[in-house]
C-alpha cells in the first residue's frame, strides 16, 4: 500500500510536466482540489459532521496548513514543471525527509545527530547535482534553472507542513484532511484569479481534464488515504521510509512516460540523494537506539 503510495506521488511529477500546455498551473492546483473535495463529500461526511466543532477553534491553523502544505507546494510544484524536467522534480522533492529534519531541529530543537547531519549534506549534495546537472559553474554563478529552484522552496513549504503536523487536531484522519483540502481549494481561487487576470489562464484541454482527474484522485486522495492506513498498519517511523521510494519511481516514470534521457548526473544525483537519506534515516536512527 505504501510502495503504491510512493508510485502515484512520483506520478504527480509526470502529470505536472504533461500538463504544459494542456492546463495553466494555478488552474491546475484549484481544479485539482475540486476534485478532490467533492470526491470527499461521500467519504468523510459522517466523520466531519461528528468532528467539526473540534476543529473550529484551530481554524486559522487548518487554513494555513491547507495553504502551504498543499496550495503553495502544488502551485510552485506546476510552475516549475514549466521550466524543468520531471526528473528534476522528484529527486530534489526527495530531499524533503531531510529538510524536515532541519525545520524539526529549528522549530523543536529536535536534536540532529552527527549521522543525520551527514545525510542531510549528502541528500542537499545530491539536490545540487541535480540542479546544476552536473555543471559546478552554474553552482558558482547561481546561474540556477528557475524551476530547480522553484522546486526546491515548494520542498520547504512542504516540511514546513511536515513538521508543523505534530501540532495538529486532536480529530481523525479523513476530518483533518477534508479540512485541509477545502483550505487548499479556497485559498488556491486567488492564484487563478490572478492568472485569468494576467492573461496567463489556460482552461484544461482534453488531456487537461484528464490530468486534472488524475491528480484530484490519485495524489490528492487515493495515495492520502493509502498513505493513512499504511501508517495506520506499521506505524510512521516504518511508514515514512518507503517516501524515499519517490525519487527512485519518478526517475523511472520520466524515463519510460516522458521520454527523458536519464545522463550521468541524473544517476549521480539519485545515488546521493537516496544515500543521503539512508544515512540520515537508517544510520542516524541506529546510532541513536545503541
Amino acid at each position: 500500500m505504501l510502495t503504491f503510495t510512493a508510485l502515484i506521488w512520483a506520478g504527480n511529477a509526470v502529470a505536472g510536466k504533461w500538463a504544459v500546455g494542456q492546463v495553466s498551473p494555478f488552474a491546475l492546483t484549484s481544479l485539482r482540489w475540486l476534485v478532490a473535495c467533492i470526491a470527499l463529500v461521500p467519504l468523510a461526511s459522517r466523520p466531519v459532521s461528528r468532528e467539526w466543532r473540534l476543529l473550529l477553534p484551530r481554524w486559522r491553523f487548518v487554513v494555513m496548513m491547507g495553504a502551504c502544505g498543499y496550495t503553495a507546494f502544488n502551485a510552485l510544484f506546476y510552475v516549475a514543471g514549466t521550466h524543468t524536467s520531471a526528473t528534476n522534480l522528484a529527486m530534489i522533492q526527495g530531499a524533503i525527509p531531510v529538510i524536515v529534519l532541519l525545520c524539526s531541529f529549528l522549530a523543536y530543537r529536535t536534536p540532529v545527530r552527527p549521522m543525520q547531519a551527514v545525510g542531510v549534506l549528502v541528500t542537499l549534495l545530491g539536490v545540487a547535482v541535480a540542479a546544476t546537472h552536473g555543471d559546478w559553474e552554474i553552482l558558482r554563478t547561481l546561474a540556477f534553472n528557475r524551476g530547480d529552484l522553484f522546486m526546491f522552496v515548494a520542498c520547504l513549504f512542504y516540511a514546513g507542513y511536515t513538521v508543523a503536523l505534530r501540532a495538529r487536531p486532536a480529530v481523525s484522519g479523513l476530518t483533518f484532511f477534508t479540512a485541509m483540502a477545502v483550505a487548499a481549494f479556497l485559498t488556491s481561487l486567488p492564484l487563478a484569479a490572478a492568472e485569468w487576470i494576467s492573461g496567463h489562464l489556460v482552461w484544461p484541454t482534453r488531456e487537461g481534464w484528464a490530468i486534472v482527474v488524475y491528480v484530484g484522485l490519485g495524489p490528492s486522495l487515493v495515495s492520502q488515504l493509502c498513505f493513512l492506513r499504511g501508517v495506520e498498519m506499521i506505524g510512521p517511523n516504518r511508514a515514512g521510509v518507503f517516501v524515499n521510494l519517490l525519487p527512485v519511481f519518478g526517475a523511472l516514470l520520466a524515463v519510460v512516460l516522458v521520454g527523458e534521457p536519464f545522463r550521468f548526473d541524473n544517476a549521480a544525483a539519485l545515488v546521493l540523494v537516496l544515500g543521503g537519506i539512508f544515512i540520515a534515516e537508517r544510520l542516524g536512527t541506529r546510532r541513536r537506539a545503541a
